[in-house]
């Protein structure tokens, strides 16, 4: 599968902007998004602010960029992941739990929803981000190529991908909120692949 961003090599220099990226990253880390100046992450880089500003002219297009790169290389994780040998449903199934999983565990997520929870709204309310889009992409690949196969069922790739989307949310954001004595994150997890499964398989 395609990779969804550019890993420099062994004989390549890091891009500057993921060193910039970078330094923003480790600021959400320790004080929050409403905290974090692009002056602060331009002292952290040891760059200029101007070097800054020539790139991201405010905090809400950096943060975009952050997220995008952020939640496209736990997906990417996920993917990769799925031993070859699996059949489609059970790639997808795999696939869409791990990111699920990485996702409640990826400490800049964490951070944003104690912190600044505020800023994942709009991605549910109001409209589509890139991440998501990246998500749908490589679902939606998936289904065609399962379908193409004779491995997943009949049925338009694309809204089976969205309600996919859909689904994986609530897994995502309020999952800790299902979790109690009786059942655990594990067993939601399994569930979650469970109702991947069934709602794919021929």
């Amino acid at each position: 599968m395609t990779s969804l961003r550019h890993n420099p090599g062994a004989d390549e220099a890091p891009s500057p902007r993921d060193g910039y990226l970078d330094a923003a990253r480790a600021c959400i880390l320790d004080v929050g998004w409403r905290r974090t100046t692009l002056t602060e992450v331009a002292r952290r880089a040891g760059v200029s602010r101007m070097t800054i500003y020539r790139t991201w002219p405010e905090m809400a297009s950096l943060l975009a960029d952050l997220m995008t790169r952020e939640w496209s290389g736990v997906v990417e994780t996920a993917v990769s992941d799925q031993p070859g040998d699996r059949d489609a449903v059970r790639r997808l199934a795999g696939a869409i739990t791990g990111t699920v999983r990485a996702l409640r565990d990826n400490e800049l997520f964490v951070r944003i929803i104690e912190l600044d929870p505020e800023l994942i709204l709009p991605y549910l309310l109001e409209r589509r981000g890139r991440s998501q889009d990246i998500v749908l992409a490589l679902t939606e690949r998936a289904i065609t190529e399962g379908q193409q196969a004779g491995e997943i069922r009949a049925g338009d790739p694309t809204a089976m991908a969205r309600a996919l989307l859909l689904a994986a949310h609530g897994f995502v954001l309020s999952a800790h909120t299902m979790v109690d004595d009786d059942v655990t994150g594990a067993d939601l997890d399994a569930e979650l692949a469970t109702l991947v499964e069934r709602m794919v398989v021929p």
